[in-house]
């Protein structure tokens, strides 16, 4: 009888949680030179860090044009059915995507991480394959996911290096989002829901984010970034006992990276993910020639009065691009530059001078092509948007060929039409080139990202 009662007191006694295995990893994250590091590549369970990923996907979808900020997502009942934390979504309910990644940043709502990935990828596996794939593209070579908002799951797994490579993108890649990660509370669309993070952020001086996480298997975990003068620190934490504790431990690391972090240090902003396929569709981007000429299709016979209303709308595009542009950009250089010239049976009305820009469309309407000069056999390009027309499309090539001459001189046009819409391209530049071109225009806000051979 003595026996049997100390058994029941003791299963009545509060069980502490298991320590989860302990990771650490601390980095300047103005050159990513790592500070401090300890069981940085064991591979462990990363909870919600797995977010950052997600949200890295749903800026990049953003900025490629795949997606808007302002679209209605549908909530399937998968994402409604995700465990907590969640915004507290209802099967058939729309949402702006933009309520979606605040409440996964802010509160790390799982329903939400759910919708995003099946907004961009249509299911949630398929999201997990382009998560892998980034994650590939980014450096993390010893991180598996299988869903989007990191509940624990047989095989998704990261390590403390990789999480801090994903901060670190994350600050460089879309500083534009950044802020959202320093939000105490937000608006998410059906409620106001407040940041996981916001004990560091109250209490550690120059703390702006990054994410939190916390499940049975991982411990509580954190990716912290802070900011005091020109020196910026990102600190990771895996397996913390508490909040508490956890909290405490990152604060005590990122103090050490301020301690050892020089006080002035080149800034080496991590190099943009490179694809060898576009995402979720395994196709490969590669330019496998250089168009040598851009040769004007011979009008079928009859098809003439078809063809000119067409025509005539895209000479309307680049007129108003092209004025457009002059309004907006500084003096350059004197350029040689040839007259527009309009696939058509006869000439159209010449546009103001651009730099050798020919735009040409095929037999089939899919592709439209505009040659700027030869390309020396160089196989990159870049991407500047998915647009909703082939119009709109060559309309934004012109107005950025005009406003980066430097970097685009050489380089060809091209307009490529996929389902969700067509792609506007500069294709034929050496890699090197094409990522600065990248460089310079989003500098201007201007959505880019490489196009490689494969």
């Amino acid at each position: 009888m003595l026996i049997l009662t100390l058994i029941t007191t003791f299963a009545a006694l509060p069980q502490r949680v298991q320590a989860a295995p302990y990771a650490a990893m601390v980095v300047d994250a103005r050159d990513g030179r790592v500070i401090h590091s300890r069981n940085a590549d064991t591979r462990l369970h990363p909870a919600s860090l797995t977010k950052m990923m997600t949200l890295y996907i749903a800026f990049e979808a953003v900025e490629r044009g795949e997606i808007s900020l302002d679209t209605k997502v549908r909530i399937s009942k998968h994402a409604a059915s995700e465990p907590p934390s969640k915004l507290g979504l209802v099967a058939g309910q729309r949402i702006k995507l933009r309520y979606l990644i605040r409440a996964a940043a802010v509160k790390s709502a799982n329903d939400a991480a759910t919708a995003i990935g099946e907004a961009i990828s249509g299911s949630e596996k398929a999201f997990a394959a382009r998560m892998n794939r980034t994650a590939k593209a980014l450096g993390m070579s010893r991180t598996t996911f299988k869903n989007a908002h990191g509940l624990t799951q047989n095989g998704h797994m990261s390590t403390a290096r990789d999480m801090t490579t994903l901060g670190r993108h994350i600050f460089y890649d879309y500083p534009e989002y950044y802020n959202l990660f320093s939000r105490k509370s937000t608006d998410a669309g059906v409620k106001k829901v407040n940041n996981t993070n916001r004990r560091l952020l109250a209490n550690y001086r120059g703390a702006d984010g990054i994410k939190t996480g916390y499940t049975r298997a991982a411990g509580f975990n954190l990716v912290a970034s802070a900011e005091r003068g020109k020196e910026r620190i990102i600190a990771t934490v895996f397996g913390g006992r508490s909040t508490a504790t956890r909290n405490k431990r990152v604060a005590e690391l990122l103090d050490m990276g301020f301690r050892k972090a020089p006080t002035r240090v080149a800034v080496r902003k991590p190099a943009r993910p490179v694809y060898g396929a576009e995402p979720g569709t395994g196709k490969t981007i590669r330019t496998v020639t250089t168009v040598k000429k851009s040769l004007r299709p011979v009008a079928r016979p009859g098809a003439a009065p078809e063809k000119a209303p067409v025509l005539l709308a895209l000479s309307d595009e680049i007129n108003q691009a092209v004025a457009e542009a002059k309004a907006n950009t500084r003096p350059k250089p004197k350029m040689e530059a040839k007259e527009v010239v309009l696939a058509s049976t006869a000439p159209a009305e010449p546009v103001a001078p651009a730099p050798t820009l020919t735009p040409t469309l095929t037999e089939d309407g899919q592709e439209v092509v505009a040659r700027l000069s030869t390309s020396g056999g160089n196989h990159w390009g870049i991407n500047v948007g998915r647009f909703p027309s082939r119009y709109a499309a060559e309309r934004m090539l012109v107005k950025t060929a005009l406003t980066e001459m430097t970097t685009l001189d050489g380089s060809l046009r091209k307009v490529v039409k996929r389902k969700a819409g067509f792609d506007a391209q500069f294709m034929g530049m050496p890699r090197e080139k094409a990522d600065l071109a990248c460089r310079r225009l989003q500098a201007r806000q201007v959505t880019c990202f490489m196009v490689g051979p494969g």
